[in-house]
């Protein structure tokens, strides 16, 4: 006999995980009671509970595993909202515990209570109350499962005080069955055959790979298609580095901050094969004039995608991993060079640069691409995101983790510790501003104290970049509340003077000639946090970009 608690624990080595991120409470107590001391994982103790739960999503975004965390009841549970919404946007799976009050306060306004499985149930794949000790073995290990089974996503599993507490059986299962959870979904083969002769009858063919192409790690597949096809390729942003950027087929990203080439080339296509993606304005902009003369084919493993955004020609439900090569294997190789060699003048004629001169965000990462080969680049989400994924290389060795879905600021520097942990072979650098920087920093203390190594690069232009310059091109130049440094005045905080107070050593960068020997200085210190801060002027601008409810074909190239 053993409490539920030792229950919880007990599933957490069974299930193999080697990172719990968790924050005790009140009502998490004895969960916590169970981990004393324990063995076999390893128990990181962010500073704030939404940083906690990036943390997770970063360890499951760069390693595939699911991520763990654990907190209290109430504003401890409450706390995950955003994660959880982050994660699920993005297909990350997580299992979050939280702690509850016990069975009998619960509806009674108990100290503590909130109803987490009614406020996440709209943005979690799964949430659940433990009711009866004799449930929660099976619970977890459904928990596990569902995270992890057919797309992705966030399971919460809210455990009352009571049931933490009662000693039960020791029993764990090895499996469960889950309602619908043996079913795969496989189209008929008629619906392949017509797949691949419309790509076959394509004069202007384009993929559009998502991130449901990493999410279902079908970057072979992908490859071994283009290989065969010798199709153009674009990507959203969530699916850059699905195909390595360097390949000959890949043009860039489309949506509102894509490419010139890229998105003219998906304009003037008349078949779209799109790959794990759910079409969202992001990508299309006015839906109403998304590419009205090309056929559609969508393939994703989510059936509610299918016609949500865009009507298709054709839907494949089903995992990329098991559909695409059935497709690979009856599509004809296309001579699609002088095309691909069309779209590299576009590109030449129209490319992705910044007209400024002097320190640019292009130049900082163009030498990331430089001097990180193997690594992760965790971005924050604004015109830092943006930049990134139009500049940074994806490769292999060099993986981009983003905030897509939800966007969410604060997101880049905790997960990027939940990167480092899963990955500690590899260089891990966070892309923040100098706004979503604020908003999880008290997590410099988890990694003094963790000793994880991160290298952080704020991009500081003194404003909430990416409003502000929807602000000068698209409202008058009305700066509501977006400017957070005035001309000739210090900046609040100074991020160097904030880092040396947790003991971490920085550096500021003013000139291009600078980011050099920046980036050299950094690694020679690889088992160190190290701050980068680059002082940007605010006037720079992402471009290309799509007005708000604008077509791809009305993108504003340069000012």
């Amino acid at each position: 006999m053993i409490s539920g608690a030792e229950l919880v624990v007990k599933a957490l080595v069974k299930e193999k995980v080697e990172v719990c991120f968790a924050y005790p409470g009140g009502q998490a107590i004895d969960l916590f009671d169970a981990l004393y001391q324990k063995e076999g994982f390893r128990i990181v103790l962010p500073r704030h509970e939404q940083g906690l739960i990036h943390a997770a999503d970063g360890y499951a975004r760069s390693t595939g595993k699911v991520g763990v965390c654990l907190v209290t009841s109430g504003p401890g549970a409450t706390n995950l909202i955003t994660g959880i919404a982050t994660a699920g946007y993005d297909s990350s799976p997580l299992v979050c515990i939280t702690g509850q009050v016990s069975t009998h306060l619960i509806g009674k306004d108990a100290f503590q209570e909130v109803d987490m499985v009614g406020i996440s149930r709209s943005i979690a794949k799964y949430a659940v109350t433990v009711k009866k000790r004799e449930e929660l073995g099976t619970i977890m290990k459904k928990a596990f499962m569902i995270a992890q089974t057919g797309k992705p996503g966030v399971v919460v599993v809210d455990i009352p005080k009571n049931i933490q507490q009662e000693l039960g059986s020791d029993n764990y299962p090895e499996t469960v069955s889950i309602r619908g959870g043996e079913k795969r979904q496989v189209p008929p083969i008629k619906k392949i055959n017509e797949t691949a002769k419309a790509l076959n009858n394509a004069e202007k063919p384009i993929l559009l790979i998502g991130g449901g192409v990493h999410r279902g790690n079908a970057h072979k597949e992908l490859l071994d298609f283009v290989e065969k096809t010798n199709i153009p390729v674009v990507s959203t942003i969530m699916g850059k580095g699905a195909l390595p950027s360097n390949h000959r087929n890949y043009i860039g990203n489309v949506g509102i901050h894509g490419s010139y080439a890229a998105n003219q080339t998906l304009i003037n296509s008349d078949v779209i094969f799109a790959i794990g993606t759910r079409l969202n304005d992001r990508v299309t902009g006015n839906a109403t004039a998304f590419c009205p003369l090309a056929k559609l084919i969508h393939l994703d493993i989510d059936p509610a995608i299918i016609n949500k955004n865009i009507d298709t020609y054709l839907g494949l439900i089903g995992e990329v991993k098991e559909i695409l090569p059935k497709v690979t294997s009856l599509v004809s190789p296309k001579l699609q060079c002088e095309r691909l060699q069309a779209i590299k003048k576009m590109d030449t004629a129209f490319p992705i640069h910044m007209t400024e001169v002097g320190l640019t965000p292009e130049a900082i990462i163009k030498k990331i691409n430089k001097h990180f080969t193997n690594a992760i680049v965790v971005t924050d989400v604004g015109q830092n995101q943006l930049w990134t994924t139009q500049f940074l290389e994806v490769t292999k060795e060099r993986q981009l983790l983003t905030s897509g879905g939800l966007g969410t600021m604060g997101f880049g520097f905790p997960a990027s510790i939940g990167a480092k942990l899963g990955n500690p072979d590899k260089d891990v650098l966070t892309i923040t501003g100098d706004g979503g920087f604020q908003m999880n920093l008290q997590e410099l203390a988890t990694v003094m104290l963790e000793k994880i190594p991160i290298i952080i690069c704020i991009f500081n232009n003194g404003c909430l970049g990416n409003v502000r310059q929807w602000q000068e091109m698209f409202y008058e130049e009305r700066y509501s509340h977006t400017i957070l440094k005035e001309k000739n005045t210090p900046y609040i905080p100074d991020f160097l003077a904030l880092a040396r107070s947790y003991g971490i050593d920085g550096m500021r960068i003013t000139t291009e000639e600078e980011i050099d020997e920046a980036f050299k200085h950094v690694r020679q210190l690889p088992n160190e946090t190290f701050v980068l801060e680059f002082i940007l002027e605010a006037e720079q601008k992402v471009m290309p970009i799509v007005a708000p409810g604008q077509s791809l074909k009305e993108m504003i190239v340069y000012e």
